[in-house]
């Protein structure tokens, strides 16, 4: 299993003959055929296009995508412009706000300006059929996630991993850079969040003080 890939084309070329990649591919052909499902086929690999593997400092790792019209748009906790902010996504801005007494634009859930900054925007299985969550659940995606994190620990610049809730705490197992910070908590869904230990969890901070430490420029959270 190479692991050793520079850039995310590279990676795609190693993996596409293996037998989950095919699989998958399959799948999601009949999928996307057969039913309504998100975010748009030419929006899978969204992440992997807005951050290069060489650039990544901060990793997200989200669930599933979002999975009402015009929602998902291949970012793990992103919606497009003019489309409301999720709850999740609504917390995450109240503690960016906490954290750096800055102002944010609720009106506004598109987070490619993080992604431009270096923030892999991650879901565990890129895709999903229309209102119907965890839907594309399976073997193949959990495969091919594993892959994405080797390969993502194996980069030696300097990463922060934010692994917020139960699925992206057990990711863990993936990654044993020493030289990677790995941050967690519960998740920033208000079901979560309201029970405590999402507010206040200074991760944000904590990252870019990690960034600075190691010479790397830190990310503007705000969207304003």
């Amino acid at each position: 299993m190479n692991t050793t890939a520079k850039s995310w084309s590279e990676f795609f070329h190693q993996i596409q003959e293996e037998e989950f990649c095919e699989s998958l591919n399959k799948f999601l052909n009949k999928e996307y055929e057969d039913y309504t499902c998100y975010p748009p086929r030419e929006l899978l690999f969204n992440a992997f296009k807005l951050t290069p593997l060489d650039k990544v400092k901060v990793v997200i790792v989200g669930q599933d995508p979002y999975h009402e019209p015009g929602q998902a748009m291949g970012l793990s906790f992103s919606v497009p412009k003019g489309i409301k902010v999720p709850p999740s996504l609504v917390n995450i801005y109240k503690e960016i706000i906490d954290e750096y007494d800055c102002k944010m634009d609720f009106s506004s859930g598109d987070l490619t300006y993080l992604a431009k900054q270096g923030v892999l925007l991650l879901n565990s299985i890129l895709s999903v059929r229309a209102h119907q969550a965890l839907s594309h659940n399976n073997s193949d995606y959990r495969m091919f996630l594993a892959r994405v994190l080797e390969v993502l620990d194996h980069q030696t610049q300097p990463m922060v991993f934010l692994l917020w809730g139960g699925p992206a705490r057990k990711l863990k197992e993936y990654l044993h850079n020493p030289s990677h910070l790995i941050l967690e908590c519960v998740h920033p869904s208000p079901l979560a969040a309201n029970h405590g230990g999402w507010f206040g969890n200074g991760h944000f901070k904590k990252t870019n003080e990690y960034l600075r430490k190691n010479g790397l420029k830190e990310i503007k959270w705000g969207n304003i």
